[in-house]
């Protein structure tokens, strides 16, 4: 019998997104957003072109590659680039998690391209990267949200590919390595892993996508949230802070917070290695119980950010385990993505501390003897 713990995690919050606020956050951060003036003003232009600023730079992001603030999140940055990019060549889809299949679907069942392979996977495994034809269009998530299963690196990746690379890195970036030379779409979101609001989106371009977007132009017509271009050539203002539709100063305020927080704990490298501290949290915990036991059994491709856990409980007791945490307000939103596999989900972005997933899991340990007792 194991007692019941006494000391609860300074933040309970391990959704996988939004995901948690950096460690002390405050909403006095907030304090000068520029709220009702217009994101069109010399003020509020300045803003989103620092946070496109300080985003290259703690990324790393070359300096011939464009970075924009675009609509509806991760989703509308990775539609936006399906959208304007697609058609040109076949396509080569490889996905390993929900959202991956969702542009999966989207590019068969909505754009209806017809020079299209699938390659994918079971959750918890990595599709076979061998497979993928990089003379043809490419379009992959780098980590799996919902499987907890990442790509291991960018060695996969010709340098000398003739098709595009578009990238879903969304709950990646700010936490592994992105190798730059390899991608020519990456997108994501504010509200992963450096824990800021959701809505807004950003989209990464190399020379190569750009090069394609003012030589192709697709047969299906664009709503106007996705256009990129106008009378043939790219609208570069959208780079430099003046975003297609109205955004939120007071979410760019934060996203701006966060990227100083970033900035103050090592940027990505310190970053990682926090995400990489908290998985190992975790990895020492599942050693030591038979009970509990990683989606991605191969260590190679476990996501440090989405943890994904199988566990040994029927679905009643894994949903009573969940709620005796959340009703404890020691874990909330830990349960697996309702398309994955029955299990747990934990969030081990760079926002959450190392501390708070220990004191998590010794609450696991005790609310899965509990469950596993009961009649």
């Amino acid at each position: 019998m194991v007692s019941k713990p006494t000391l609860k995690p300074k933040n309970p919050n391990f959704s996988s997104g939004p995901c948690a606020k950096h460690p002390g956050y405050t909403l006095d951060a907030l304090k000068d957003a520029p709220l009702g003036r217009s994101h069109r003003s010399k003020l509020g232009k300045s803003l989103l072109a620092l946070s496109i600023n300080k985003t290259r730079e703690i990324l790393g992001i070359p300096k011939e590659y464009l970075i924009g603030i675009v609509p509806a999140s991760d989703t509308g940055a990775i539609e936006m680039a399906m959208w304007n990019l697609l058609g040109y060549k076949g396509v080569n889809i490889v996905y390993f998690d929900a959202f991956g299949k969702t542009w999966a679907n989207d590019i068969m069942n909505q754009l209806k391209l017809s020079d299209v392979e699938v390659i994918s996977a079971e959750y918890g495994k990595l599709p076979e990267l061998a497979r993928i034809n990089f003379d043809k269009d490419v379009v992959f998530t780098w980590n799996g949200t919902t499987s907890g299963v990442k790509v291991p690196n960018g060695d996969f990746i010709p340098d000398d590919r003739s098709g595009l690379t578009i990238c879903d890195a969304t709950s990646a970036v700010f936490a592994m390595d992105i190798p730059w030379n390899k991608l020519d779409v990456l997108t994501f979101s504010w509200q992963k892993v450096l824990g800021g609001e959701a809505a807004h989106g950003m989209i990464v371009l190399s020379p190569r996508a750009i090069q394609r977007l003012e030589e192709y132009s697709p047969q299906w017509p664009l709503p106007k949230i996705f256009q990129l271009k106008k009378k043939g050539k790219l609208i570069e203002s959208i780079f430099e802070g003046s975003t297609i539709n109205t955004p939120s100063m007071l979410c760019n305020q934060d996203y701006l917070d966060a990227l100083n927080w970033a900035e103050s704990v090592g940027g990505l490298k310190g970053l990682t290695e926090r995400s990489q501290n908290n998985l190992k949290e975790i990895e020492r915990f599942v050693e030591k119980h038979n009970w509990l036991d990683f989606l991605a059994s191969e260590k190679l491709i476990r996501s440090n950010t989405s943890v994904c856990l199988k566990i040994e409980l029927n679905t009643e007791k894994r949903k009573k385990l969940i709620q005796l945490l959340e009703n404890e307000e020691v874990a909330y939103d830990i349960s697996s993505y309702v398309e994955a596999p029955e299990g747990l989900r934990i969030w081990c972005g760079a926002t959450v501390e190392a501390e708070d997933i220990r004191i998590m899991l010794e609450w696991l340990e005790w609310a899965y003897i509990t469950v596993s007792q009961e009649g």
